[in-house]
């Protein structure tokens, strides 16, 4: 069956923050000039929002550039920012520190990231941009000169034998005149675009971080509406940077997660049991007593910054949002930025679709976005994470150098290198002993995964897939003691041993929640995630 195609003069790849205000930017402009572009929006969960997982904490300062009215139109950012508090943990004490001026959340708001990009795909479909959840876009489409054509969407109904099925179906062909990426951190299509185009030349490798965070329905008297509460130290040690957050909403509910940045060192650590243990302190598991877990999740997140920005655009379309790594990781903040680069890439290629025919590449985008306070933001800010490379103690003592004595002015950039060459062999490292899940405050991997609601269709061919089939045992095995079992949060992988006695790697694919950090992580980057069918993996309903 050959696949059908569709044509519009703007596809957009994800349905966050950064695609949707794109989508809705592109629509405002065809009202005010008089235009009418078609736009098409891909989001491969079932439903927009579904792999939505952030904090969150929002500047609504890009939301209000985007729709001034938002509160009049019902913008779920209901609950004020409140108290911030910030304290260095050790096993057993909890010592309040200053909180950075970057961490100050004066007139943000205490957000579900989900429900807000529901509303905004509510908006954008109000201005007659077509959204399409469920379907997922596999494959980056070309013309014979080389220039980006479009996407396709994944084949539906292939079984694990890679035949087709009784219910196969083609894939979906959309040809746009502009292919805007907004796939979040670690795209898989935007790293098809990154070798492709060699975008990454003149920057320094991405870097990320892996965040896992539970949603409780906490005892009324423990709530604190508003409330902001963030945390580094125990139970990290010193040379692993990351650190916790617990973020007080409406309705009793306190969002609890734990970051855990993938330049870590210890094949042993696993960033999951870090943060089940962490729960456990003190200052911590009294505000979950007597409460309920609701939701879990987990999501990698970009923290290169400034040093790690790609080039932006290509012939026939660009990046916009996470998938080109705006996070401001000392606000941990991503939102208001992505949504700012998604209205300014709307604003460039709106220009130059109304000026050609077939713009080929947009690169007015970039020499805007320049223009912008995200570039601002991000420069001013670009040598504190990498700080930590060092250390703890070091970073913290540059970081506050580098913000109240040079204020983001500093004549240096610290450089940055890739995580996954970051492990220590097992030989050089100890195991680290982590106490067993009490089933109240903290639980095992896979009963949180299914607080996930993740599911996929089983007779599909897996979307964690290896280079080569030997490394799993022969490299990560032998030398690392297989950290993928460590590292990743949905217990996917796991080290069987067969008839024979010989050790295996087993991939769950099954259990997996789409947060890329095996795709990351592996030392010898020998996994490479690939989406699966439309519809599949977690559906976050709060997060």
């Amino acid at each position: 069956m050959e696949r059908e195609s569709m044509e519009f003069d703007v596809v957009i790849v994800g349905a966050g923050p950064s695609g949707l205000a794109a989508a809705i930017r592109l629509k405002q402009l065809c009202a005010d000039k008089g235009q009418n572009l078609s736009v098409c929006v891909l989001e491969k969960g079932a439903e927009v929002g579904a792999h939505i997982l952030s904090g969150a904490v929002m500047d609504p300062g890009a939301l209000t550039e985007l729709i001034p009215d938002w509160k009049e139109k019902g913008a779920p950012l209901n609950m004020p920012a409140g108290k911030d508090s910030f304290l260095y943990l050790t096993a057993s004490k909890a010592y309040r520190l200053p909180t950075p001026p970057q961490m100050h959340n004066h007139g943000n708001y205490v957000i579900s990231l989900g429900n807000v990009v529901r509303w905004l795909s509510e908006q954008a479909e109000a201005l007659e941009v077509e959204v399409y959840p469920g379907f997922a876009a596999a494959e980056v489409l070309y013309h014979e000169d080389g220039s980006v054509k479009g996407v396709a969407t994944g084949d539906m109904g292939i079984t694990k034998t890679g035949e087709q099925g009784p219910n196969y179906q083609p894939g979906m062909e959309l040809h746009a005149r502009q292919t805007i990426f907004a796939e979040g951190c670690r795209g898989s299509l935007t790293k098809v675009l990154f070798e492709k185009f060699d975008l990454r030349r003149d920057c320094d490798p991405q870097t990320y971080g892996i965040g896992i965070k539970e949603l409780w329905e906490v005892d009324p008297a423990r709530h604190r509406p508003g409330a902001i509460m963030h945390s580094i130290g125990w139970p990290l040690d010193s040379r692993t940077y990351g650190g916790s957050f617990l973020y007080h909403l409406e309705n009793n509910q306190v969002a609890v997660g734990f970051v855990v940045g993938l330049d870590y060192e210890n094949p042993y650590l696993s960033p999951y049991h870090e943060f089940q243990r962490f729960k456990h302190h003190p200052a911590i598991r009294p505000t979950f007593e007597g409460g309920r877990r609701i939701e879990y999740g987990a999501r990698a997140l970009n923290e290169g910054g400034f040093q790690s920005i790609p080039k932006l655009t290509f012939p026939g379309g660009l990046l916009v949002g996470d998938t080109a790594g705006f996070l401001d990781v000392p606000k941990i903040k991503g939102s208001h930025t992505a949504i700012k680069s998604g209205m300014t890439a709307a604003e460039a290629v709106f220009a130059a679709l109304i000026e050609s025919d077939s713009p080929r590449e947009v690169t007015a985008y970039a020499e805007k976005l320049k223009q912008t306070w995200v570039w601002r933001d991000l420069y001013k800010s670009r040598n504190i994470r990498p700080s930590f490379t060092r250390g703890r103690w070091i970073g913290l003592a540059w970081s506050a150098l580098d913000t109240y004595l040079f204020r983001g002015k500093a004549p240096w950039t610290f450089r940055q290198h890739s995580d996954h060459d970051r492990l220590l062999p097992k030989s050089a490292c100890k195991p680290i002993d982590y106490p067993k899940p009490d089933g109240v405050i903290s639980f095992d991997r896979l009963t949180n995964v299914a607080f996930s609601n993740t599911s996929h269709e089983e007779d599909q061919p897996a979307h964690l897939t290896l280079k080569d089939p030997s490394v799993p045992i022969a490299v990560n095995l032998d030398r690392y003691d297989a950290p993928e079992q460590r590292y990743c949060p949905a217990g996917v992988y796991e080290i069987v041993t067969e008839g024979d006695g010989a050790p295996k790697l087993q991939i769950n694919a099954q259990n997996c929640v789409h947060c890329k950090t095996c795709d990351i992580k592996d030392p010898t980057q020998n996994i490479n995630w690939v989406v699966p069918e439309g519809g599949g993996g977690p559906a976050y309903s709060g997060m």
